[in-house]
């Protein structure tokens, strides 16, 4: 999000130079800077013992595509927690270990995207609502699944890399 107005006094901003950041969004009625701001969220490669994936279809994403498991943090939640508790929402599978992967821009949707590689003990799935499907995948046979170049396919690309 990029401030045009203070959210705090509605005045119009202007562009200050504030350090080493260059020129800002500045209100001078309160006196702070207004960075451009983005959501925080997760991505997550689940993976079971026997070497697979689990791979979701969401219409409303892609009707053509596979993604991973993925969602917003709520505010006080770490980004573990929100790995957790998506990976349990989205597709009813408990969360055993977890590896920080790395961290995706998504600027088309102005967030941040933090991908972990979360293992889980294989089980059967229970669907939440926003999930129309989901499958186990071998690892090695996921990515062309996945649209080539997404976060989801980096993400699991990194996964699968990691495994050799």
């Amino acid at each position: 999000m990029h401030f045009t107005y203070c959210p705090h006094c509605g005045t119009k901003l202007i562009d200050k130079e504030i350090g080493d950041e260059g020129m800002i969004p500045y209100c001078d009625n309160c006196s702070i800077p207004l960075w451009d701001m983005f959501t925080t969220s997760i991505i997550a490669a689940v993976v079971n013992e026997y070497g697979e994936v689990a791979l979701l279809r969401q219409n409303y994403v892609s009707t053509t595509k596979h993604v991973c498991v993925a969602g917003i943090m709520k505010m006080g939640e770490a980004a573990e927690d929100t790995v957790i508790r998506e990976v349990k929402e989205e597709i009813d599978q408990d969360v055993e270990s977890l590896e920080f992967i790395g961290s995706y821009p998504y600027e088309k949707k102005e967030m941040l995207m933090l991908g972990y590689k979360a293992t889980v003990r294989k089980k059967e799935f229970k669907l939440s609502g926003e999930v129309d499907s989901v499958e186990w995948v071998r690892c090695e046979d996921a990515l062309p699944l996945l649209r080539e170049g997404s976060i989801a396919w980096q993400l699991v690309k990194t996964v699968i890399e990691g495994e050799k």
